[in-house]
């Protein structure tokens, strides 16, 4: 059995649900691929006390160029601010190691054709997170839309809801400031979770206008002041997609002040002969519609089964986070190692590239109240 050697750079929220998956890498069925998380960089040592408890742990360090120079370590998983998502990446990919990044593969679109460009010219194979498309629901619903049965699309809706930042009293954090998280505030936090699937399907807006709130613009700074919030809180892009040479209306929300939401990703797609229809907010159920005299929706009632690596978990239990992120990770390991096999993929440098025009037009259309064309270039003509 082929063996996979994991590093991590940023042992916080992420890097612990990531090395809570990797020590339960034997609840997978169906991958022949045995991965061990060896090596965790943190400047926090608080942080790294954590990983005292995973056995296979084997370096822990404060100085990432320490966790690069291991030769054994043959994936980075890199989970840092935005802002430092270039310098890292690069210097992961230029190490000879290959890179699961976070989103949103850099802190603008500079930043993101940099590091496309660069694991293009060394041929390290290089994906970005995206965990929600991993549930069996959004799993059913690229299966709808590939089988043709909703006919002609004609409209389709996509976003990721929190209200994380509705309390004005919690105190600041680096999403809020734009010299860690951006310009594009949270399109980036969200956005690629919101795009992946549309995507995936070949669904590049072509047009976009923008509408971008900055709701909360002090928050306390946890010294007993205040703090600027320059970030963009939520964000809706109206977008046009061409679709077998059909404009297709795609509304595209990311918002950190959704009253009423906590965690919610949802994806609707409508057909002039079906639809169908998928939330968090109920993971169990996928919605599907189908045309005739009386118009109605199908509440289908989705266990375990449906997810694209099989484990232990019967079919009639329900997944949650940790699971989607779990079968994120296989997904990575199994296209790397050559046997993906026809399963949903995590997101492409090209399609985490693409988000980045998007959000860089998405820019330019709030700040000239304009509809903007959204151009793609080619990252080696650039």
């Amino acid at each position: 059995m082929k063996k996979v050697n994991i590093g991590i750079i940023g042992g916080g929220l992420m890097g612990k649900e990531a090395a809570s998956s990797f020590a339960r890498w034997f609840a997978i069925n169906d991958l022949p691929v045995q991965v061990e998380l060896t090596a965790v960089c943190d400047v926090n040592q608080e942080v790294l006390s954590w990983y005292r408890n995973v056995p296979s742990v084997k370096l822990l360090t404060t100085d990432y160029k320490e966790l690069l120079a291991d030769e054994e370590i043959d994936v980075v998983y890199v989970a840092l601010p935005h802002h430092l998502h270039k310098q890292y990446y690069l210097e992961v990919l230029t190490a000879g190691k290959d890179l699961l990044a976070e989103k949103p593969f850099g802190v603008d679109l500079e930043a993101a054709l940099a590091i496309k460009n660069q694991a293009d010219r060394l041929g390290r194979f290089v994906r970005c997170s995206s965990e929600m498309p991993f549930l069996p629901g959004p799993q059913r619903v690229v299966k709808e839309v590939e089988s043709g049965r909703l006919g002609q699309v004609i409209e389709i809706k996509a976003g990721f809801l929190h209200s994380s930042d509705l309390d004005p009293d919690k105190p600041i954090n680096w999403k809020r400031q734009v010299s860690f998280c951006g310009e594009i505030g949270v399109m980036g936090d969200l956005g690629m979770h919101v795009l992946h699937i549309p995507l995936r399907l070949g669904w590049k807006p072509e047009r976009i206008y923008a509408q971008l709130q900055k709701i909360i613009t002090q928050r306390p700074d946890g010294k007993g002041g205040m703090a600027e919030c320059d970030t963009w809180n939520n964000a809706t892009l109206n977008t046009e997609v061409k679709i077998a040479d059909n404009l297709v209306p795609m509304t595209l929300e990311m918002k950190r002040m959704a009253p009423g939401e906590t965690n919610t990703w949802y994806i609707e797609i409508l057909g002039t002969e079906g639809g169908v229809k998928y939330s968090t907010k109920d993971i169990k159920t996928l919605w599907t519609f189908k045309r005739s005299n009386e118009q109605w929706w199908q509440r289908t009632d989705l266990g375990f089964k449906g997810m694209p690596f099989t484990t232990i978990t019967g079919a009639i239990f329900e997944p949650g986070f940790p699971d989607c992120f779990m079968q994120m990770l296989a997904a990575y390991i199994a296209e790397r190692a050559g046997l993906l096999n026809g399963r949903f993929g995590c997101v492409t440098p090209e399609e985490a590239l693409n988000s980045h025009y998007i959000f860089d037009a998405a820019l330019r259309s709030f700040n000239n109240q304009t509809l903007e064309k959204i151009t793609y270039f080619k990252t080696e003509t650039v």
